[in-house]
Formats: structure tokens, sequence, C-alpha cells
């Protein structure tokens, strides 16, 4: 990429360029001077992702009322009533916001097309064909790209937040970009980083969600809420040596089969709802199953067969699932597709209020990157995009006066990390090994089914690499560095090497929080299972609150 010189100071860094980034970027004001920034492009994120679609009562026979109760008997005792009401009641003017920025929805006539998604009792998930991800996330991009007050960072990486040590606000970031770590100091900061799929070897996010926003706002005292809430998406392609892509809720709801070796559409023995009861119980019903039937779980898998929809629906509503799967040698049309669950969601995130603002002033947090409420211990299917564009929409009204933003960033000489060839390539080593062990640790212990003595022997695993990590040279330059201190690096592949650095960081820190969250919670709900405590607990309708290493209990929930 070309050489873009970025301005030392915005007005808002918008950190994340998925329907959360994008939608809050379009949304403030635009006398605001904005930074967006994204480690990758802005066209690689899990929304762009995201097949199944966006729910909102619109249809006559709907009401937010109805989508509330929804969303709420989903979320398993743990959701925040006044945020889920602020969700589905907004729901239907962003819908309408989108489709007037051009997002082309698929419709009946003049009418826009309802589906129907598991948990949901009403058809009210809008869609754009099996891509509506891409459809949001690349019609908010061009609207972005057209924005004279918004610069796009592309292949940025954000390391640290800059807290101002005297008030405790958030006064920037420190960004590697381009070779070279800079600060860049902003009157507010916006977390919009996605989720932390990746700390699980099977997932279905995208490569880049690997935790950063949770993980960088935890070191300078965030709130975190609720992270040992994992949903687990029942049906991921799974094929060797393919990604473990997503087959949406939505094929479900248009009429597919869940069915195992025999061919018996043994859900029904898990629930009455069958494929389409809540996902983590889906979930467990295959694990279960496969548990009983399977040589090798790490490699067996149920089947979901789209031949009781008809054909032509098949090609209308699912083309890129067609053709994914047919890259994969699956016909879909005259056979089932090999499906496994995988980590798909995180409930938990940074503790956020309506207007997105966090404990730390000038910190905000939006879309799976922030704990609002909505989702409790399970999240509804397709309430993910739409918790992007409500809460997106709530940062027109930021006020930023009292940030306290100081005018100039200091002038602090460059320091420059040389390490030795021969030892920076152990350390390369150290670094790669540690990136792979650590999603299948995860994966093995805190995945679908859980119980304490993994957990401990995960945790304690988990700390040992965090002090491998710790004694890293390239650890201990980095954190050496002071506030406002620019660094440079003689290294090959640098910017390979530092995203490693960074992303491997991240997913310890998400690994851990993770972890002792699943730990501390002594009881089953939602998208937590604990093989040692396997119903809910009604002393256990709280959240899981943490801060600086401390966990403790919310009070109980109504």
């Amino acid at each position: 990429m070309s050489q873009i010189d970025i301005p030392s100071q915005f007005d808002v860094l918008v950190v994340g360029a998925g329907a959360a980034g994008l939608y809050t970027a379009l949304c403030l004001p635009e006398s605001l001077r904005v930074g967006l920034i994204t480690k990758e492009t802005v066209a690689l994120s899990a929304s762009d992702w995201a097949q199944g679609g966006i729910a909102a009562a619109i249809a006559p026979e709907d009401s937010p009322t109805l989508h509330i109760e929804d969303t709420i008997q989903a979320g398993a005792g743990l959701c925040d009533r006044t945020a889920v009401e602020f969700l589905a009641q907004h729901a239907p003017s962003c819908i309408q916001s989108l489709v007037n920025l051009g997002v082309a929805f698929d419709r009946h006539g003049q009418a826009l097309a309802l589906t129907l998604e598991a948990a949901h009792s009403r058809r009210r998930v809008l869609h754009a064909a099996d891509t509506t991800g891409r459809e949001v996330t690349t019609t908010l991009t061009a609207q972005v790209l057209r924005r004279q007050n918004i610069q796009v960072i592309q292949q940025a990486l954000a390391l640290s937040l800059w807290i101002e040590p005297e008030t405790g606000c958030c006064q920037g970031i420190s960004l590697f970009y381009q070779g070279k770590i800079s600060w860049i100091r902003a009157g507010a900061v916006v977390l919009a980083t996605g989720g932390g799929g990746q700390v699980f070897a099977q997932t279905t996010n995208p490569a880049v969600s690997t935790g950063d926003g949770v993980a960088i706002a935890s070191r300078v005292g965030a709130i975190l809420r609720d992270l040992e809430f994992v949903q687990f998406h029942p049906t991921a392609l799974t094929k060797p040596g393919a990604d473990r892509f997503l087959i949406s809720e939505a094929v479900r709801g248009e009429g597919a089969h869940l069915i195992d070796n025999e061919g018996r559409r043994f859900a029904f023995d898990y629930h009455p709802a069958g494929e389409l009861a809540p996902r983590d119980v889906v979930s467990r019903a295959i694990f279960s199953h496969l548990q009983r039937t399977a040589l090798d779980l790490a490699t067996a898998n149920v089947w979901l067969d789209m031949r009781p929809i008809p054909a032509d629906k098949i090609r209308h509503r699912f083309p890129n699932i067609i053709k994914v799967c047919q890259h994969w040698g699956v016909d879909v049309f005259h056979e089932p597709i090999p499906v496994a669950p995988a980590a798909h969601y995180w409930m938990g995130g940074i503790v956020a209020d309506l207007m997105n603002r966090t404990n730390i002033p000038g910190l905000y947090a939006v879309g799976e990157t922030a704990s609002t409420g909505v989702h409790g211990a399970n999240r509804l299917a397709s309430n993910s995009l739409l918790e992007c564009i409500v809460f997106g929409a709530q940062m027109a009204n930021i006020k930023l006066e009292n940030i306290g933003l100081s005018s100039e960033t200091p002038v602090v000489p460059l320091r420059k990390f040389s390490p030795d060839p021969s030892e920076w390539h152990i350390q390369q080593a150290q670094l790669e090994a540690l990136r792979e062990k650590l999603p299948r640790l995860v994966w093995e212990s805190a995945g679908i089914c859980r119980e304490q003595s993994r957990l401990e022997n995960a945790i304690a695993t988990i700390e040992s690499w965090q002090q491998d990590f710790a004694a890293l040279p390239l650890t201990q330059f980095l954190l050496a560095l002071r506030p406002a201190e620019p660094a440079s690096f003689d290294l090959p592949d640098v910017e390979r090497q530092l995203g490693l650095w960074a992303e491997t960081r991240n997913l310890l820190d998400v690994a851990d929080l993770i972890l002792k969250s699943a730990a501390f919670r002594t009881e089953s709900r939602g998208g937590h299972f604990r093989l040692d405590y396997p119903q809910p607990d009604s002393n256990w309708q709280v959240h899981t609150l943490i801060q600086t290493n401390h966990w403790w209990k919310s009070p109980l929930l109504s």
C-alpha cells in the first residue's frame, strides 16, 4: 500500500470496520473529523460473513413487543429488558435507514421479504439472499468512502488505549501502521472490533476476530461482563481443509432437516422443536449425539439435508451456500451437507450503556465487542447485525466537550527495535507455536461442554504461556514504550510479525478471561454449559463482572 500520512489527532477514532464501525462512522456528526481504523481492509469482518439476516418487527402480524419477548426468552434470564426494548423499538426505523442508504434487501413484490429463524415467534428476518452481511457492509463502506469527514486507515493495528493519567480519560490509541508505532489523540475512541472467535480452534469467524477490543480495554480497567457466554453455531461446514463455513440458520428455517448417519432427525430426541430449537440446544444435541455415535469427535459430523426445500427456493435464497458447498464437493440439491458446531458469537464484552459509554470517560464500545445487555446468556438469531445498527446510530448524539483533550501531541524521540537475527528466529518460532496451540486448548477445555478440572488445567497452561510471552524481547521492548513514544523496527516482514505479536497477546488475554469466567459460573445457562453443573441455578441469575483480574457477581436480576 502507498504511504498515507495520518494526522496526529482526530475528533473521534473508530477501531473496526464491520457493520458496527462503519455505521458508527456514518452516524457521527459530519462536523467531526473521524478516523476509521481497520487491521485488514474495509471488506473483511465478521459482519461481512453474516448470512442469515437482520431482525426487525415490520410485518403487520408482528410487533416490537413480540420481538422483545423472543429476545428475552432466548437470553435465559440475563437480558437487560430496557436495552432489549430499546433494540426492538428502534429496529424498524433502523431498517428504513439502511434501505435509504441503498441496502438491497430481498423483496416479495414491493414488500420486504421476511424469513423465520430459530426461537423467533414470527417471520421477521430481512435478508439479501444468503449474504446479508456482505450487502450491508458493502453498502455502508461505499457511503463511508464518500464522506469527506471520515479518513479510513487500512491495515493498521490498534495496540493499546492511551489513558490520560490524571483524569483517567481515554485520549487516543497507539497504532502500528506501515512499519511504525505512533500515538494518535482523539476526543473519543469507539471500539467496534467484533468478537473473539479465533480463540477457538473451530470457529465461523474470520481470521481478524481475535478479541482485540475486549483485550485492550481490559488492560486499562474497563469493566467487562459475561465473557463465559459463547454461542456455538450448530451447523458449520465440516470438510477436511475447508474453513468452518457457516451454514445459516435460515436454511433450517426454510425447512432443511438435521440428520445423523442413519438419516434420522435426531434433534427431536433433545428438544420438541427439533432443529429449530435455540442454537445452544441444537449444538449440544449434535455434540451429545456424536459423543454417543462417533469414533473420533474431532473429525465427526452430522448432516444438514436441504433437499426438503424446493430447488427454486434454494437457488433464490442460498446462492452463496450452493457455491461454497460446490467448491468443497457437496451438491446441496442431491446430498446432505456435513456439519458440526463451531464458535460463532460472543455474548459478553465491554459493559456499555445505551449511549455506548463504558466506565472509562471517552471510551465507547459498539457491536459484538460491547455488552449492552441485549443478548443475555444466548443471542437471538439475527439480533447481532441489528445491534450494530441500532447502537451505532446512537453515536449521532456523542458529546465531546467534557473529554479535556490536549491540543498538541508532545514530540518524543523515536525508539528502534533491532534484534539479533538468530535470536529473532527463535522468538518468531515461539510466537507461531503459541498462536497455534492456544485455540486448540481453549476449544478442548471451554468449548461446548465445560467442567472444572479441565478449566483449571487450561488456566494454568495459559498463565504459563503468558509468562513465556512476557519474557520475549519484543514484548519487553513494546511494553516499555511510554505514552506518545514512537517506535520503528529493523525486522523482516515487520507487518506480519507485529500483527502476530499483537493478536497472540490479545488471544492469550481473551483465553484467560473466558476460561476464568467459565470456571467462576458454577451452573449451566444459555451459551455456557457445565457438565459438572448441568442445570441453571437461580442464585446465578446474575451477570459475571470483571475488572483488572477481579471477578464478581452483579445483584440478582428480576
